[in-house]
């Protein structure tokens, strides 16, 4: 009996090994689909972290763009009723420019005058500037030649004459100067 008692000792023990085994191995795939789950969690965290930033960052860009181009808008917003204005200016430097000979016409072309002043500080308040020419070296980015001349005593590409007056709102030119340029 001994024997039959150490044998279903020995059953009985190598059941319970195989057993412990078996639970051992099924515990480890387990821990290893835990594992690796936990890992596909941590990377579909990382991922959603990256596209959070990224949003973030385009919204910090768009707002910064808004931003730049309400300043642009707000720097050059009378553009337009400017570039309407500027025959008007033309159109009263050439009734000042008029010679008058009795006192009528000298009283108005007073008026005209306070008139014109009037326009031009306005605009001026607005960032209005009248390009210089005359005397000064084409440049293209604000002198529009539309003719050429010959003459002695002035260097080559120099502006000898000023046809039309040309603007510039701020920095940028709304009209450029028409003048004949020295060849």
């Amino acid at each position: 009996m001994t024997e039959e008692k150490q044998t279903q000792e020995q059953v009985t023990e190598n059941v319970a090994e195989e057993v412990t085994e078996q639970e051992a191995v099924q515990s480890e795939e387990v821990v290893d689909e835990k594992d690796v789950r936990i890992q596909e969690l941590e990377e579909k965290v990382q991922e959603l972290n990256t596209k959070a930033l990224r949003a973030q960052a385009d919204f910090e860009n768009f707002q910064r763009r808004m931003k730049q181009e309400q300043q642009t808008y707000m720097k050059y917003r009378s553009q337009s009723v400017i570039e309407d204005l500027l025959p008007v200016l033309d159109n009263f430097e050439r009734a000042l420019s008029v010679e008058t000979d009795n006192e009528q016409a000298d009283s108005l072309k007073k008026g005209i005058q306070m008139v014109y002043d009037q326009l031009l500080q306005a605009l001026q308040k607005e960032g209005l500037e009248w390009i210089e020419s005359v005397g000064q070296p084409f440049d293209p980015n604000v002198h529009q030649a539309v003719m050429q001349a010959q003459e002695e005593g002035i260097d080559s590409n120099i502006v000898v004459e000023e046809l039309q007056k040309g603007y510039k709102l701020k920095d940028r030119v709304v009209r450029p100067s028409m003048v004949k340029v020295n060849m």
